[in-house]
């Protein structure tokens, strides 16, 4: 009786006893389109990622490139043609007639204040809120969110008068007052959620081992948010920076104004002066793209440090 072998073409023996798959050719041909398809998908990602970048910017490129230009070179070849000279003549007067320096300090002397006052006072109520289990605390939360909603506009009547009864009316304090507890709504809903999650385990042991509540905020529970206050003092200093109208309410005297009020109430020689308002332009937005550039890193470790937790 004659014994019949079959070959298996499906499998290689590696080793004595153990055999191993060969993937199929119908399966290495998915593979290889799946792996084409991602390729794609990973292309016009990037494509549209850098068409955004270049759409973003592109008014800062023009900024920069008109504020160098001659009134001469501007009249001549326009705002998007490419400047003949190096010329800083726009930007120096406009430093000097703005008096660009004072309100280059009132405005990182207010946001840098805004944004420390604004994290404590978030990480005080957070604490509270998240941590502390205080009563009503889901309806405190829902009156925060509804709170970061309401436009300044619906505000400043009565902080305006009461700034005037406090004798605070044009004074930077007012400004990092008002700014911190505004911006505090958002911070407090924002730590309130990520303390809710903190782990009772850590909390447990440190009050085992002694520490009071002062004690478990400022050596546990700062510590491990240490990422988040970080973006979020980020976030309080370029919202402050950017603020526009409560400076304009509040602060009339020249020597207090910050540079976005500056930037809003040009008149004059610099409305009529293309290359001037260039100037403005950019000086407006240079120090916000430099703060940026210096705390990107923070940013990014701080939403990783989120993300991981």
């Amino acid at each position: 009786m004659a014994l019949t072998t079959e070959v298996d073409t499906t499998a290689t023996v590696t080793r004595p006893g153990r055999r191993k798959l060969r993937p199929s050719p119908g399966a290495d041909r998915a593979a290889s389109r799946l792996r084409h398809q991602r390729g794609i998908t990973r292309w016009v990602l990037l494509t549209l990622l850098a068409v955004a970048t270049l759409a973003t910017l592109f008014p800062f490129a023009m900024a920069a490139i008109n504020a160098i230009k001659t009134v001469e070179d501007y009249t001549a070849h326009g705002p998007l043609g490419l400047p003949r000279s190096f010329d800083l003549t726009a930007i120096k007067d406009f430093w000097q007639n703005v008096d660009y320096t004072n309100k280059l300090l009132n405005s990182i002397l207010i946001s840098a204040s805004v944004a420390v006052l604004g994290t404590v006072i978030s990480v005080l109520n957070a604490y509270a809120i998240g941590i502390g289990r205080i009563k009503a605390r889901n309806a405190l939360l829902v009156l925060l969110l509804l709170a970061t909603t309401i436009p300044q506009e619906a505000l400043i009547y009565p902080l305006y008068y009461l700034a005037k009864a406090v004798g605070l009316y044009d004074t930077k304090l007012v400004v990092i007052i008002i700014s911190a507890v505004l911006s505090s709504a958002f911070g407090t809903y924002l730590l309130a959620s990520v303390l809710s999650a903190f782990p009772s385990e850590i909390l447990e042991a440190a009050r085992i081992d002694g520490a009071g509540r002062w004690q478990v905020l400022r050596h546990v529970v700062v510590p491990v948010i240490r990422p988040t206050l970080m973006v979020l003092m980020t976030f309080f200093f370029i919202w402050t920076w950017n603020d526009f109208f409560l400076p304009l309410i509040m602060l009339v005297s020249n020597g207090n104004q910050t540079v976005s009020v500056a930037l809003g109430s040009l008149q004059g020689q610099y409305t009529s002066s293309p290359t001037s308002l260039a100037a403005a332009s950019l000086m407006g937005i240079l120090p916000a793209v430099v703060f940026f550039l210096i705390f990107q890193r923070t940013l990014t470790r701080g939403a990783v440090a989120g993300a991981v937790k």
